[in-house]
């Protein structure tokens, strides 16, 4: 696979996030950036080093809707704009949309026991939004589907991290355009996220997303060209270590339930230097620890007066 890797600048604390730049039949850019005008420059300038210019590019595909990396989608004029289908809805921005969003993530707060004071300027997220592209989907990928003009580049979907994500498996090579399945030194948080299906029920993103990190050590990967940070070639042992890291945490949490408790009160113990700062970040973490206890049977929980309690 002729991968080009180009790193653009984002306001996150992550900082840099990885596009590929990949020439097979057709010139594709897998992801691109946040819609900044320091990664517009960055873009413009990298694509540039490589011999070709934004018109030449021919597709933009994304491994998922996050704003760091599907924002400047507006900035290629011939290019067909390819991703899973969940990413159009972050992409378009309709009005309908946007009030279910609301409307979920002010149900799933007021479930977690999140006062109402921090619920609105959690659901808010208008800089978030305003980081996203606005050319809609030209064409949507599935899951097993091969990349136009890339014959066996074939993306699988691998949801956790974001409900949209696909990593792109190159089979002659066994390398992997994987987003931010797997990264070196981050742990890619599992956001809680509305469903594919746009309805009420809530994913258990650290869930699927152990179910997702179980399936790359199936495919016997050599490289992964990661969404942030180096390249990965010793996956197992990274995998490994992230799903027990996860247990651990877990088991963490279950020491803390000492009595029922909710999501927020949890949260408030587990991160209590940093919750008021990340309470969405944080309150994510919490609830996916407390979804895979729930998964091996170790906790319940039932809703009284509006919020769900959890117990040993």
């Amino acid at each position: 696979m002729n991968v080009h890797k180009i790193a653009l600048p984002t306001p996150y604390p992550i900082g840099d996030v990885n596009a590929f730049l990949v020439k097979g039949d057709a010139l594709s850019l897998f992801d691109a950036g946040p819609k900044t005008q320091e990664a517009y420059e960055a873009l413009k300038w990298s694509i540039h080093e490589a011999g070709y210019e934004m018109k030449d590019i021919e597709q933009v595909i994304l491994t998922h809707h996050h704003p760091d990396h599907a924002g400047w989608v507006d900035a290629f004029p011939n290019a067909e704009i390819l991703g899973h289908e969940y990413v159009d809805h972050w992409l378009r921005k309709t009005d309908e949309f946007l009030s279910y969003r609301y409307d979920f993530y002010k149900e799933q707060l007021m479930l977690q026991g999140v006062p109402l004071h921090y619920i609105e300027k959690i659901v808010q997220a208008k800089d978030e939004i305003e980081l996203f592209g606005t050319i809609p989907l030209t064409k949507f990928i599935q899951d097993g589907d091969e990349i136009p003009g890339h014959p066996g580049l074939k993306a699988i979907y691998t949801p956790g991290h974001a409900q949209s994500h696909l990593i792109f498996l190159d089979e002659s090579s066994n390398e992997v355009i994987g987003g931010d399945i797997l990264l070196e030194h981050v742990d890619p948080n599992p956001l809680v996220e509305p469903p594919i299906d746009l309805s009420k029920k809530r994913p258990k993103s650290l869930v699927q997303y152990h179910q997702s990190l179980q399936l790359l050590q199936q495919l016997n990967i050599r490289k992964i060209y990661t969404g942030h940070g180096n390249d990965i070639i010793r996956i197992d042992q990274l995998i490994e270590n992230r799903i027990a890291k996860d247990k651990h945490r877990s088991n963490q949490v279950l020491e803390l339930l000492t009595k029922p408790k909710t999501v927020m009160e949890l949260t408030t113990e587990l991160y209590a230097q940093v919750f008021k700062s990340q309470l969405g970040l944080t309150l994510s973490k919490t609830i996916g620890y407390l979804d895979c206890l729930e998964q091996e049977g170790k906790v319940q929980l039932k809703v009284v007066d509006g919020v769900q309690v959890y117990w040993r």
